[in-house]
């Protein structure tokens, strides 16, 4: 049975590969390069002058190049980027200068030098939805949409993109329904289970089709006659007891009345540097390196929770005004990139982000700027990041400190909108090499900028060079900016709880039967 179905598989894969070829002839195209992470790391190297970079320190204390937690030395420049002052050297008084002044001046720098640009080229994404099903999440009763979006890839038929996602929506409530997009793997919750009947028909087909590639399974199915192959799944618990804060966190969501879309990044962009020439960037490089303002995966992955945006837009179970991004780690930092750089975004929760996310660049508290600049990580930013990580170049050396921003300007660009930072504790698995207090000066910081725009911050002063950290569990989260540090480890899910009734009042959403 197994060979079997191997050969019909590689069969039909040799059809495929055919037809493709017929249609696509690759000499037309520049061919695809082909790079180990390594080989593209010097590449960009090479095309900036880059000689020598500093190494990362080690995220192990007892290592001889382990990583600086000595708070006493960790601020070699504390005094940030002015946040509202211009490039020309004009304080910004009023939204209107920040909209039309200073905001484009801060993405233009953190899209140059951080996250990269996106081309201008970019082609369209079409959505399909490939199943629709009816379950059960608990006693919820839910709509999941399994759903690819297709890149075009007419320009460059060498790569293909097709972006992953799953919508899930609960059906006991009136809708539209606020949604949170969260970056991970895609699958149905509870997929419906077939009848009684339905089921019956099914393993007589599939004894049937057993027996015929293998006569000598009869005699099992002879020795076992009411056995069945293939059996059902854990049914709806209709007397579930209701989600509490320690339920799953899409539960949590489903049972107040928003629903949830899960977004796969690998399909838009990989997690690694050899991944640079496929992908959403590949495609649009025609299988190419990158140059120095290109975009890293950071921005591509929030390019594409934009598209899937686009898809949630045209969904009438959906209040496509009241969507979020949500992330924790590498996924942290890229939702803090999404809900920034894409304004149609209404909240984020972004979870244990470390450098890269909300902490402060130009800290140096375990992750550095140089593990992000080396060839394990520099996939996440746009090649011009490198620079602050040299230590011999055409242009001498730059450090972190040299950066013309930092990430409480990148927090800033999500202001009015919802904002929630969220970590863990180092005992629990939150690590210190994630610099809770880089985050929480950071989030400080930015407060000038949703004040501005007539909000609230987390409501303490904004000098983040003395504002402590607040003790754990203690959630600041009377404004559209907020922040709470769990007690748990390098997961958000403990903050659910708090994050879904602080975002439900901040959008005005009532779940309603």
């Amino acid at each position: 049975m197994k060979n079997l179905l191997i050969l019909l598989f590689t069969a039909s894969l040799s059809q495929v590969a055919v037809g493709q070829g017929a249609k696509n002839d690759s000499s037309k195209y520049p061919p695809l390069v082909t790079f180990t992470a390594q080989e593209d790391h010097a590449n960009m190297m090479q095309q900036l002058g880059i000689q020598q970079l500093r190494p990362g320190p080690s995220g192990n204390e007892s290592a001889p190049n382990h990583a600086n937690y000595d708070e006493s030395i960790a601020n070699p420049c504390p005094q940030l980027p002015d946040l509202l002052v211009t490039s020309s050297g004009k304080k910004v008084t009023s939204a209107d200068m920040w909209w039309k002044q200073r905001r484009p001046e801060i993405v233009e720098d953190i899209e140059r030098e951080m996250y990269g640009r996106l081309p201008k080229n970019i082609p369209a994404v079409t959505w399909e939805v490939k199943i629709t099903d009816k379950e059960f999440v608990g006693r919820i009763p839910v709509i999941a949409k399994q759903l690819v979006g297709h890149v075009d890839n007419s320009a460059y038929p060498l790569i293909n993109v097709d972006i992953n996602m799953m919508l899930v929506v609960p059906t006991n409530v009136k809708g539209p329904v606020p949604v949170l997009m969260m970056f991970g793997r895609p699958s149905f919750p509870s997929p419906a289970q077939p009848s009684n009947s339905d089921m019956e028909t099914l393993n007589a087909a599939f004894k049937e089709m057993m027996i015929k590639s293998n006569p000598e399974v009869k005699e099992i199915f002879d020795r076992y006659p009411a056995y069945t192959p293939v059996t059902k799944l854990p049914g709806p618990n209709f007397f579930a007891p209701a989600p509490t804060g320690d339920s799953p966190p899409t539960e949590q969501l489903l049972a107040a009345g928003w629903g949830y879309a899960t977004i796969e990044p690998a399909s838009i962009q990989a997690d690694n540097g050899a991944g640079l020439t496929r992908g959403i960037i590949g495609l649009v490089n025609k299988g190419q390196p990158r140059k120095p303002e290109d975009w890293g995966s950071l921005r591509a992955w929030a390019w594409g929770a934009a598209r899937g945006l686009d898809y949630l837009e045209t969904d009438t179970l959906v209040d496509a005004k009241k969507v979020g991004i949500e992330g924790v780690s590498r996924y942290g930092k890229a939702a803090l990139v999404t809900l920034a750089l894409e304004q149609r975004f209404a909240v984020g929760l972004i979870g244990s982000s470390g450098k890269g996310g909300a902490v402060l660049h130009r800290r140096v508290f375990g992750e550095a700027v140089e593990n992000l600049t080396g060839s394990g990580e520099y996939h996440w930013m746009a090649g011009n990041y490198l620079k602050y990580g040299a230590s011999k170049a055409k242009f001498g050396s730059k450090t972190g400190c040299d950066l013309p921003v930092d990430s409480h300007q990148l927090i800033a660009l999500c202001a009015p909108r919802l904002t929630f930072i969220s970590y863990g504790i180092p005992e629990k698995g939150d690590a210190k090499w994630l610099d809770q207090q880089g985050s929480y000066m950071a989030t400080v910081a930015a407060g000038p900028a949703f004040k501005l725009l007539g909000v609230k911050d987390i409501g303490v002063s904004n000098n983040y060079q003395t504002e402590q950290m607040p003790p754990v569990l203690t959630g600041l989260l009377g404004g559209e900016l907020a922040w709470r540090q769990h007690d748990g480890g390098h997961t958000d899910a403990p903050n659910f709880q708090y994050f879904i009734p602080w975002a439900s009042s901040f959008l005005k959403y009532e779940k309603t039967q």
